[in-house]
């Protein structure tokens, strides 16, 4: 006779019964700790670390967006509050709202040590490494899968976000990528390279030229790939190829990237009619080239000059772009060389400069400048305010979530829980297929992700009617936070409260606490109950204000 006091002898039925039940007792204590008062983190938890210049550097950019308010006589916003300031750095730095657990924990903190501290988390967390991985990988190499036999996106991306999670500069990221050597698997960076690669031919020298100009210089040359610019433009046809040459002795064989000697850069210009030999030049500053050394050796110093300016302000605007989903010059690859430039853009490039391209420090000064922590709303609501003040930053600009954006955060919102590199593995890749496939079908909008996406009939109903939404609102109490919050609030106003954090970062107002309380209070049973709750989460998942950045 078997042992019936050994697990293994008790019927399958009932050892589940129990693991079941195990699970909702502990989701049950997890969920009724953050329904209660917030808990204080941990107490290595480190607040924002700012070097001693850190205050007047930024005193500074505040001060030129101020003078250009005052110029234009517009009163700026107030400022938001703790909670909305979060959101939009999580959305900025991870693409996802925050989760009601990272809320109570930052509600732990001192009031006005919340945000600061918030900011150190999140550059402390490994999310954001690997989103401001992709956001950038997208610059450097596009979307596409590329030719896989020599190019392996992936393995950019993680080259990319070790990177930046270890704040290595940034002209010695972009320097590694210009002039990169060996194979695309085990030297990660000559993916930028490689991906240009066509069958049975070497690395295509026009589009990094186009490349290096765009993503790492912020100009826009390709107009005069094939003649010279019109209209006034300052480029010539030359001017591009002379670039391009820079990569006229970039080759591949069976050891990878490299350079050979041998090989120059040949074209035919407009109106010729034979190919020549392209000496490699810059566009502009030739004296900052240095006269020896491999060409891309030397193209990858001249581009990450300190005095080669344009280098740190593409970056800062991007930068700027992706905080706030809305650069300081639009298109974001296209700031005049010699000006005139907005507020505020010369500042952060001197200063990401004279601190060896730091980028965590130019992410913690874009986030602490006085634009980024305004509410996009005024403060007297029959005085809206007037048209020009998102224009010129004097409150936050509304726009519309990105479609990665969107899906990260309707599965965020769906877990009480955050949903970070230390969930479960299983939890993450689903993640990150749920993203990918909601992406493809919502629309991918490639490298041009700042400009003025309006929303699309089918991509209003693909929220309203589509698996991503669907199955993140109904009623199971295992994998949805509607079905675990109707079931465990203590009452109708908690668990509407318990739901706005979780999917708005804000709790109600009296009037909808009101009309949702007076919802949830007719459902009487356990399955009504998670009916009510259900149908709340997807009207909130719905509504303009989630699918926006405010």
């Amino acid at each position: 006779m078997k042992n019936f006091f050994s697990i293994q002898a008790w019927p399958a039925w009932l050892r589940n019964s129990i693991l079941a039940l195990g699970f909702m007792v502990g989701a049950g204590f997890e969920l009724r700790s953050l329904l209660s008062l917030p808990t204080v983190p941990d107490a290595e938890e480190r607040a924002v670390r700012r070097a001693g210049d850190f205050q007047d550097a930024l005193s500074k950019v505040d001060a030129a967006f101020e003078t250009e308010w005052k110029a234009k006589n517009i009163e700026p916003a107030p400022a938001a509050d703790a909670l909305t300031i979060a959101r939009r750095m999580l959305l900025a730095l991870t693409g996802s709202i925050p989760s009601l657990q990272e809320i109570r924990a930052l509600e732990a903190k001192p009031e006005g040590e919340r945000v600061d501290w918030w900011l150190s988390h999140l550059l402390d967390d490994r999310r954001s490494s690997d989103y401001l991985a992709e956001r950038l990988a997208r610059v450097y190499v596009g979307t596409e899968v590329g030719p896989f036999i020599v190019y392996r996106r992936r393995r950019l991306v993680e080259w990319l976000s070790d990177a930046l999670h270890a704040n290595r500069p940034y002209d010695q990221v972009v320097c590694s990528l210009i002039n990169s050597q060996g194979i695309w698997t085990t030297s990660p960076e000559t993916n930028f390279i490689s991906v240009t690669i066509e069958p049975k031919k070497g690395p295509d020298e026009a589009k990094l030229a186009s490349k290096v100009s765009r993503a790492f210089l912020g100009v826009q040359m390709d107009c005069v790939r094939c003649h010279d610019g019109k209209l006034g433009s300052t480029w010539k046809q030359q001017n591009f190829h002379q670039l391009a040459a820079f990569f006229g002795q970039s080759s591949i064989n069976l050891m990878g990237i490299h350079d050979d000697p041998k090989q120059n850069y040949q074209f035919r210009y407009l109106r010729k009619t034979e190919d020549e030999t392209v000496p490699a030049a810059v566009p502009w500053q030739p004296e900052l080239l240095p006269e020896k050394g491999a060409p891309r050796d030397r193209l990858a110093k001249w581009v990450t000059s300190p005095e080669n300016k344009p280098f740190a302000r593409a970056f800062v605007n991007r930068l700027w772009a992706l905080m706030f989903n809305r650069p300081l010059v639009l298109p974001v690859d296209e700031i005049p060389l010699h000006g005139p430039l907005p507020p505020g853009l010369e500042l952060l490039a001197e200063d990401f400069t004279a601190h060896h391209y730091d980028v965590r420090r130019l992410i913690q000064m874009i986030a602490s400048t006085r634009a980024f922590r305004l509410s996009s709303r005024s403060a007297d609501a029959d005085h809206p305010l007037d048209g020009d003040a998102e224009k010129l930053w004097a409150s936050f600009p509304m726009t519309r979530l990105r479609p990665e954006q969107m899906a990260g955060s309707v599965i965020q919102a769906a877990s009480l829980n955050t949903l970070d590199a230390d969930s479960e593995v299983l939890f993450r890749l689903k993640r990150g297929i749920d993203v990918a496939n909601f992406v493809k079908r919502y629309g991918d909008v490639g490298e041009d992700e700042f400009g003025d996406q309006s929303s699309t009939i089918p991509q209003r109903l693909l929220l309203m009617n589509g698996n991503m939404i669907t199955d993140n609102t109904n009623g199971n109490f295992l994998t949805n936070a509607s079905a675990r919050i109707s079931m465990l609030a203590p009452d109708a106003a908690a668990a509407v409260q318990t739901a706005y954090l979780a999917i708005f970062s804000r709790r109600p107002t009296v009037e909808e606490s009101n009309y949702f309380r007076a919802k949830m209070d007719t459902a009487r049973s356990r399955n009504a109950r998670i009916r009510a709750m259900s149908d709340l989460y997807w009207t909130l998942l719905n509504s303009t204000e989630f699918s926006w950045n405010h």
